[in-house]
């Protein structure tokens, strides 16, 4: 990322490259921006603004879809926003994408420490995304103990902020895991059958 950030401006600049490039056709606004990004607000709408103006981006009207809840149910409304969307005649676009693509993963022992957070890590697997597997069920397997639902969900959105693309994963508590493997259960098989990177095996999982 450092690299990255050296070559075209800044960190927060490649971030956002990153989620309009893997995310063409999507319109974002500023808050989606930021939130996706974890980038501040006033970071964002500088480097928003540059990128617009090298016409990477195009600033429109567009419906945000908002999800709102009455009565206990929870229900999707549109309104009307402006935000950006990527620009697909831009004229270097197949050459960013592809550079951005080839060097989008993180360094291993930087995705172990982001995850750490959450709990007691045992095993830990990456698929999907991670080795350009499209086919995967997942992009990434935790498995531990008394892993924290709330702190693993927001090591995955700081991994995806970086990455630019959201991410499918899954995690389970070690004795849940084992059992699983023990009874061949769907999910799991899927995900160690077929390819994947294991980043960390204290279980010695057999595969």
């Amino acid at each position: 990322m450092e690299t990255l950030g050296l070559l075209f401006g800044t960190p927060a600049k490649v971030k956002i490259m990153r989620l309009f490039l893997f995310n063409s056709g999507r319109f974002y606004d500023l808050k989606s921006v930021c939130e996706k990004t974890r980038i501040t607000v006033s970071i964002a709408r500088r480097e928003l603004g540059l990128l617009e103006k090298a016409k990477l981006l195009n600033y429109r009207n567009f419906e945000k879809v908002i999800e709102k809840e009455r009565g206990g149910k929870k229900y999707e409304t549109k309104k009307k926003a402006k935000g950006w969307i990527l620009d697909d005649d831009f004229m270097y676009l197949g050459a960013l994408r592809t550079f951005l693509l080839t060097t989008r993963n993180l360094e291993h022992n930087r995705i172990l420490q982001k995850l750490s957070s959450s709990g007691k890590l045992k095993f830990v697997l990456l698929a999907g995304i991670f080795i350009n597997n499209p086919e995967s069920r997942v992009d990434v397997l935790v498995v531990g103990d008394k892993l924290s639902k709330t702190l693993l969900s927001n090591a995955i959105k700081n991994l995806e902020s970086e990455i630019g693309r959201e991410l499918n994963y899954a995690f389970f508590e070690t004795d849940d895991f084992k059992y699983r493997i023990g009874v061949y259960d769907k999910l799991v098989r899927d995900i160690l059958d077929y390819p994947h990177k294991v980043l960390l095996d204290k279980l010695a999982i057999k595969q």
